[in-house]
C-alpha cells in the first residue's frame, strides 16, 4: 500500500496564505448574511424579493407532498374495501357451490322428480339401432 507523500510534505507559506484568506472570506460571507438575515431593522424588500421564488417553490412542494399523500391514503384504503368485497364474494362462490354440488346429486333430482310424477327409471338403458337395407 502506497503512502500519502502529499500530506507529509509542508505547505508553502504562500499557499498556506491563500487558503487563510479564503477561509476568511468565506467566514465574512456568512457573518455577513447572518447579519442581514438577524438584523434589527424590519427586512428589505431586496431579501424578500430575491428570496421569494424559493419560498414559491418550497410552497408548491409542500403543496404536492400533502396531495400525494392524501391520494396514497384514499388508494389504500380503496385497496382494503376491495379486499373485503373479493373476500366476501368468495364465500358467496363456496357456498353457492356447495348447494349446487348438493342439488344435482342422484337423490336430490330423484326427490324433486317424484314431487312432477316422474318415476326414476329401474332398469339399464336399452340400446336401439336401426337396421337399413341397401338395393
Amino acid at each position: 500500500m502506497s503512502r500519502n507523500t502529499i500530506k507529509s510534505k509542508e505547505l508553502s507559506e504562500e499557499v498556506q496564505e491563500e487558503i487563510e484568506d479564503s477561509v476568511e472570506e468565506k467566514v465574512e460571507e456568512t457573518q455577513n448574511f447572518l447579519r442581514s438575515i438577524f438584523s434589527a431593522k424590519p427586512l428589505s424588500s431586496y431579501l424578500v424579493a430575491r428570496n421569494l421564488p424559493f419560498a414559491a417553490f418550497v410552497a408548491l412542494l409542500g403543496l404536492l407532498y400533502i396531495s400525494n399523500r392524501h391520494l396514497a391514503e384514499r388508494t389504500v384504503r380503496s385497496i382494503d374495501g376491495l379486499g373485503r368485497d373479493v373476500k366476501e364474494l368468495s364465500w358467496d362462490y363456496k357456498s353457492l357451490s356447495a348447494e349446487l354440488m348438493k342439488l344435482t346429486t342422484q337423490t336430490e333430482i330423484a326427490k324433486r322428480a317424484d314431487t312432477l310424477g316422474l318415476k326414476e327409471r329401474l332398469q339399464p338403458a336399452i340400446k336401439v339401432e336401426v337396421v337399413v337395407e341397401q338395393k
